[in-house]
């Protein structure tokens, strides 16, 4: 298998996580009439994909680099390709959100394992540039997602899971060569990945996510409650976000490359929280689509900042220790709604202002300095 080709599959396995785990969101309806369920129960098929993916991912970086990357991410590919095409034929709503299940754990053994190997195969001043890219396909599958599962709606809502299971496409091609730690490496430690700095690093990713795109949902609230929108109106204006993020996310690994991953982070953070503000605040249509359009830029430079921090940064097991930050990142959004959405009912503009200064005050707090990463590492 040719290096360009599984180089490029990387970054597609990039794509597939947010494309699985968001496939689902614009066909809850119909979910909920074929398996005879209401819409709301046949949204646990977002939660059932998304709570093991957070959780698995505490510890999957290091299982995989103790298994070996490429078999790990391999076989990870191929149950999630056999749990795609088992959701499209479930028949209830059980089994389907056990395929969801299986979904979720599967991919959690490919995205950090791909982030480390893709730190293995990149010289250390283009890491920024080559994890901007990462973040733009993830950034697309986010956004696409929706639009697929419409379209396979139309038809039928189990095709949607047919396009998943070209997940195995991947499986065969594999990985880059050369990923792999030498024959006498130590066994990864799941403590070497819960060192202090990951974990700080973990919290900023943490506010990164559950405080800029895991508010998604608060300003779709909004766009209803103040603006008036029809769904098809809130679709067009959330999507400005995962728009940002993939047209900018090469140019903030750029960024990061030469200012560093704290500093891109902390003006992510900064920016990020004052564009929350607008959004939650913004009398106007137009500025507040334009404040959250700006804020998928502010989220890619946290995002990207806190993966090359990791990756870059000092001690072993950097494959464990990026599964641990990305497990924070997507724990944050799944918290987001169950601490916010009360709020939102009691004070909305409060919703949106908390979160705001919790990532400005506590990010630029909790976030490390840059450190030097020796090029030899093999976790």
């Amino acid at each position: 298998m040719s290096a360009a080709l599984q180089r490029a599959a990387l970054y597609v396995g990039g794509f597939l996580g947010p494309f699985g785990g968001g496939v689902v969101i614009s066909m809850l309806p119909e979910i909920g009439a074929d398996t005879g369920v209401s819409t709301g129960d046949a949204a646990l098929t977002i939660t059932a994909y998304l709570g093991p993916f957070a959780l698995a991912m505490l510890v999957s970086g290091t299982l995989g680099a103790r298994w070996g990357r490429e078999r790990t991410v391999r076989t990870a590919y191929a149950v999630y390709a056999l749990a795609a095409l088992a959701s499209a034929l479930a028949p209830t709503m059980t089994l389907l959100l056990g395929t969801r299940v299986l979904q979720g754990v599967a991919n959690a053994f490919t995205t950090p394992l791909l982030l480390a190997a893709l730190a293995v195969i990149t010289p250390k001043d283009q890491l920024g540039r080559a994890l901007g890219l990462f973040g733009a396909m993830q950034a697309a599958g986010q956004t696409i997602a929706p639009l697929v599962g419409g379209l396979a709606a139309e038809v039928g809502w189990r095709w949607a899971f047919v396009v998943l299971a070209a997940a195995a496409v991947l499986a065969v091609i594999g990985l880059p060569s050369g990923i792999g730690g030498p024959p006498d490496a130590a066994p990864a430690r799941l403590r070497d990945a819960l060192r202090p700095r990951v974990l700080r690093i973990g919290l900023v990713a943490l506010l990164g996510w559950g405080a800029l795109g895991g508010l998604s949902f608060l300003l779709a609230f909004r766009a209803e409650d103040f603006f008036g929108l029809t769904p098809a109106q809130r679709g067009a204006l959330l999507t400005g976000f995962g728009i940002a993020g993939i047209l900018s996310a090469r140019r903030v690994g750029a960024l990061v490359d030469r200012i560093g991953a704290t500093a891109t982070v902390l003006i992510g953070s900064l920016a990020g929280a004052a564009l929350v503000v607008v959004v939650g605040l913004a009398p106007i249509l137009w500025l507040a689509a334009i404040a959250w359009f700006v804020a998928g830029v502010a989220s890619q430079c946290v995002l990207v900042g806190v993966n090359a921090a990791v990756l870059g940064g000092e001690g072993r097991n950097r494959g464990g220790a990026v599964s641990v930050v990305q497990a924070f990142r997507f724990g944050g959004g799944a918290a987001a709604p169950m601490a916010l959405t009360p709020l939102y009912a009691a004070a909305p503009v409060a919703s949106f202002v908390l979160p705001a200064l919790l990532l400005a005050i506590v990010a630029p707090v909790a976030m490390p300095r840059d450190t030097a990463m020796p090029r030899d590492d093999p976790a």
